[in-house]
């Protein structure tokens, strides 16, 4: 028997659609539609509102469905929910809810997974309940997705409260096409943020299901990483179409820094280190010396030097790694950057740095994504 994520979708999907999507039972088949909103939902009751109402003022004109699980909410999610189904009908959003009321909630992605089963949409526009879609939302990126059928579609964000997470907003928002690509080490996560998202259902299919670990698993950049590894191209829509709120309960900050911090390195001698002969690593500081670390004994290998350009630490000569099992301990030259050589690995962190960084690259005429990659 085939277990696969892919086809694990696909006969839930088959089977959403004999059901009409609701409970089993309900004979009625539902038309394939234009764009599935695909809504995860747990205690999201004080966002919902505003939410629900971005999806019915969207100025699209083909045919549009919400789908959504609510994944245990304790609140009055499921109420609000409903309060919503006959506006959205009247306006030509046909609605699917669904959910469990188990004691506790699968997770971001188990939900996530049964809004896509569920729903009948040829494209998928990813939601998230605490969010607001600008009006144009919809309309914009299926237009792209039409010119891109194989291509994940992102757009650009407000944050709110306005002026939370700064650096992050503008790294998102100022990536170029080149960069969503070649960022996708850096400790940001996915260069196209997953409350963006938008992509066609076979696209989804191709790359496969969500991780259902639940809590404490980045399910975004699993599938963000997948979905590379399956050659899938992300693009951005260069215009504002989504409002994307910062607050504690965000389910992002269930998952620790280790953990994502591990992903990156393995995705890291995965897709670049593994066809290096060698490298340097651009910082000889803590973040420098814990990447060094957490790479595998034949990646630490490779590192010819550290470079940097703190006095201090290029007096010291060499970094001895005293951790090691290895006799003698392996010792690391420190070089100043300008007597480097690369490629390069840089560890250290954009926008920190008042633009020295930036110009001490450029001074060296380096490609990203050829002669150097961001960690940090």
């Amino acid at each position: 028997m085939d277990t696969s994520p892919t086809k694990r979708l696909r006969r839930a999907e088959e089977d959403g659609e004999r059901r009409g999507g609701g409970e089993p039972g309900e004979a009625e088949e539902r038309k394939t539609v234009d764009v599935s909103v695909i809504m995860p939902v747990h205690n999201a009751s004080c966002w919902l509102e505003e939410c629900l109402q971005a999806v019915f003022h969207q100025d699209f004109v083909g045919s549009m469905e919400l789908s959504v699980f609510d994944d245990a909410s304790t609140d009055d999610s499921r109420k609000v929910l409903e309060s919503w189904r006959q506006r959205m009908e009247d306006r030509g959003i046909s609605v699917v809810i669904s959910g469990h009321d188990s004691s506790q909630p699968r997770g971001v992605g188990f939900a996530k997974n049964k809004a896509v089963a569920q729903s009948s949409g040829r494209y998928l526009c990813f939601q998230d309940a605490d969010d607001i879609m600008l009006p144009q939302r919809v309309r914009l990126q299926y237009e792209t997705a039409l010119l891109h059928p194989n291509s994940l579609i992102g757009c650009r964000v407000q944050r709110l409260p306005e002026g939370s997470t700064a650096r992050y907003t503008r790294w998102i928002n100022s990536l170029t096409q080149d960069q969503l690509i070649t960022q996708v080490y850096t400790s940001n996560g996915p260069t196209v943020v997953m409350p963006t998202w938008f992509c066609p259902r076979k696209l989804f299919r191709k790359v496969g299901l969500f991780d259902e670990g639940g809590k404490g698993v980045p399910e975004d950049l699993l599938f963000f990483y997948q979905l590379l590894r399956q050659g899938v191209c992300p693009i951005r829509v260069d215009q504002i179409l989504l409002v994307y709120r910062y607050h504690e309960r965000a389910a992002t900050h269930s998952v620790t820094e280790e953990t994502i911090w591990k992903l990156r390195v393995d995705f890291l001698q995965e897709r670049v280190l593994r066809h290096w002969e060698n490298f340097t690593i651009w910082n000889a500081g803590k973040q420098g010396r814990k990447l060094y670390r957490s790479l595998s004994l034949i990646d630490q290998k490779k590192v010819k030097a550290f470079c940097d350009v703190d006095a201090n630490k290029i007096q010291k000569n060499f970094y001895t790694y005293e951790e090691s099992k290895q006799r003698p301990k392996p010792t690391i030259p420190i070089l100043h950057y300008k007597e480097a050589t690369g490629p390069f690995i840089i560890c250290v962190k954009l926008d920190m740095t008042g633009g020295v960084l930036e110009e001490n690259l450029n001074s060296l005429q380096l490609k990203e994504g050829t002669d150097y990659y961001h960690f940090n």
